[in-house]
């Protein structure tokens, strides 16, 4: 095991968090749906979802836990 070896990003997590973000903006539209809520601007909603689940692996991949735990301090 290497302790000190650079984050690096694996494609392979993102594509697997960003269908992770995917199905779960879909899953949360239809429990909107079936609660009778109206439903708008539906595909952008899942866009930003698979975006930002890929962001935030890579994020955390790449720059590991620390750099977020710094970002959450600063709006704290």
């Amino acid at each position: 095991q290497v302790v000190n070896a650079p984050h690096k990003a694996a494609l392979s997590h993102e594509l697997v968090a960003s269908a992770a973000s995917y199905e779960a903006m879909k899953a949360y539209e239809k429990h909107v749906a079936a609660q009778g809520h109206p439903d708008s601007h539906a595909k952008a909603k899942e866009l930003i979802a698979t975006f930002s689940g890929g962001f935030i692996d890579r994020m955390v991949e790449t720059k590991g836990l620390d750099a977020l735990d710094k970002q959450k301090a600063k709006h704290h």
